[in-house]
């Protein structure tokens, strides 16, 4: 089949979000052809090129979010007048929306708040199509009025209601930049229209080109997302004006609740994710847990060894920044070395960008402060109980090497998403001490020890209960390993998705009629499956209930689902 793999400021780039994944992903499914759109973030990101595509990556489509020429295009009346009834229906929905942060039931009937931002979408799609672009009309001086009378009608937003005109231009601005994908000509039968699904890597904007190719084509859309987009605007514009926050948090609250309502599966990367999903509304029958893949190879001779260089040493693996919190840990490891001074700490880990530089500092000052007597080599590894080094240095050539230093692994974050040094930790047949956040729970299962964040006092009890007693460590890193192969690997994500491709598409017949170049119709130009005979007795099949099969006699049989990671984990160990 032909997928349209939609993605933002990732793939095919060389630097990006969720690059790595998107090539496993591509690159595990050779059965398919896959035309990638991207959406790009930066000048100095297209600058940089893309990393090399397999072969069965058919075409490539770009579009700049970071940037945007007026197309150009002059209205007519009737042109003005569709554009000021369509913007004006999207303003008025944002500014009556429900405040941001109220709870949404899947099960409930949509508002018609929810049909009124859909539609003034569509409309402003259908409008860009017909005349050849939109990104005027979104930054002309009728977008900003109109956006203003629906602040001042009544029932809008209390916030709304007490925005200027400096706020109101960035609101719209705003606006404009998330709807460029709306003037793309991706959408005819050369493009969207010819996939057989569409795949997009993230929700938000990366998803806009999706909504469309099903709107305008009837081409199914899968949306993954391993970070909730909508939580990630929350946190990004917690210190605008209140008027701004208010009107683009609406108005992303409405537009993932658009994608998440016409999207025929979502998958989220963990069950992190899947409540944030659900308390924005989406359908839990339409969720499917997959869990990212990773590649466990490079860590396969750690992990079959088993023994450490050292069994008194603690590592800590990531990157350097406050989320992370190694001031905890520092307060914590001196507790460590006053009740075992064979202990060590190793910070592995390099810092990105002005505040991780400064943060850094910070923790060398802090160690230096902590540890006096020891404090005149602390950079170096040796003698000296705390160490800061990167990977790539002669004591740590490779991820690998850093993690098979240390008996015991520790994650000390106060904000965290889907733990990514935990698995490689895993991966490693490491016993772990985690704190208490995002997905760490879900991920380690009952195979490491769990702590409450900015704890270390509990944190130093964990981890000396480890360093003391290595049968647990043995017994928790070889428990760890068989979960992690088991739940984390490339293999069991390109299978879980390779399944829900062919579950969608089967349940999105093709009515088009392919054609070659000379327009003779195109056998098998549509995949076996787009035809599946039958009536589906069970019409949720992707929530997670027993699917159906057709048998020799017509009549249906259960049959199990395979390929799809467990959503239900065992308790984790909890540290007293």
């Amino acid at each position: 089949m032909r997928i349209g793999l939609l993605t933002e400021g990732g793939y095919p780039y060389v630097s990006g979000d969720a690059r790595l994944w998107c090539d496993r992903l591509v690159r595990g499914l050779g059965q398919h052809e896959f035309d990638i759109y991207a959406l790009s973030r930066s000048e100095r990101q297209e600058t940089e090129g893309w990393i090399p595509l397999p072969p069965q990556v058919s075409r490539v489509r770009t579009a700049p979010l970071w940037t945007a020429e007026d197309d150009g295009v002059a209205y007519g009346r009737r042109a003005r007048r569709r554009f000021a009834d369509g913007y004006g229906e999207l303003a008025a929905a944002l500014c009556t929306a429900p405040e941001p942060g109220t709870p949404q039931d899947a099960s409930e009937p949509l508002g018609p708040e929810a049909d009124r931002f859909g539609n003034a979408l569509y409309a402003l799609a259908e409008l860009a199509r017909d005349e050849g672009g939109l990104v005027g009309a979104l930054r002309s001086e009728t977008a900003v009025r109109t956006l203003e009378c629906a602040c001042r009608a009544p029932g809008a937003l209390r916030a709304a209601r007490a925005a200027r005109v400096p706020e109101l231009l960035d609101v719209a601005a705003h606006v404009e930049r998330v709807l460029r994908p709306l003037s793309l000509d991706w959408y005819e039968d050369d493009g969207l229209g010819s996939a057989d699904l569409c795949h997009a890597t993230t929700g938000g904007t990366a998803a806009l080109p999706g909504l469309l190719a099903r709107q305008f084509a009837g081409v199914p859309l899968l949306v993954t997302e391993y970070g909730v987009q909508l939580r990630a605007h929350y946190l990004g514009t917690a210190d605008g004006p209140p008027s701004v926050r208010a009107l683009l948090a609406s108005f992303h609250r409405r537009l993932t609740a658009e994608v998440y309502r016409r999207a025929a599966c979502i998958t989220p990367g963990n069950t992190h994710a899947r409540r944030w999903q659900e308390r924005c509304g989406a359908d839990r029958a339409k969720l499917r847990t997959v869990y990212p893949g990773m590649e466990a190879s490079r860590f396969t001779e750690v992990g079959e060894a088993g023994d450490c260089a050292d069994p008194y040493t603690l590592v800590w693996v990531g990157r350097i920044e406050p989320a992370k919190d190694l001031v905890s840990l520092l307060h914590a490891f001196a507790e460590i070395r006053r009740q075992e001074p064979k202990a060590r700490l190793r910070i592995v880990g390099a810092a990105v960008g002005a505040e991780g530089t400064e943060y850094l500092g910070h923790c060398r000052a802090l160690a230096a402060q902590l540890f006096p007597d020891e404090a005149e080599g602390v950079h170096a590894v040796g003698d000296n109980p705390v160490s800061f080094e990167e990977i790539g240095d002669p004591a740590v050539p490779d991820l690998a090497e850093a993690y098979a230093a240390g008996a015991v692994v520790v994650l000390s974050s106060v904000v965290e998403g889907f733990p990514i040094s935990l698995v490689e930790a895993m991966f490693c047949g490491r016993a772990t001490v985690s704190t208490d956040v995002g997905a760490v729970v879900e991920v380690i299962g009952g195979t490491g020890l769990v702590v409450p964040p900015r704890n270390p006092r509990a944190l130093a009890e964990a981890c000396l209960a480890l360093l003391g007693d290595p049968e647990r460590r043995e017994r928790l890193g070889a428990a760890a390993r068989a979960r992690a192969l088991e739940l984390f690997t490339v293999e069991q994500n390109v299978a879980a998705f390779h399944g829900i491709y062919l579950e969608i598409v089967s349940h999105s017949p093709v009515r088009r009629v392919l054609v070659d170049d000379a327009g003779e119709p195109l056998p098998f130009g549509a995949p076996a499956e787009t035809h599946l005979p039958g009536r589906w007795t069970e019409p949720g099949h992707l929530a997670g209930r027993p699917r159906w099969a057709w048998t020799a006699g017509g009549a249906t049989a259960p049959v199990r689902a395979t390929g799809q990671p467990q959503e239900t984990v065992p308790a984790p160990e909890r540290a007293s």
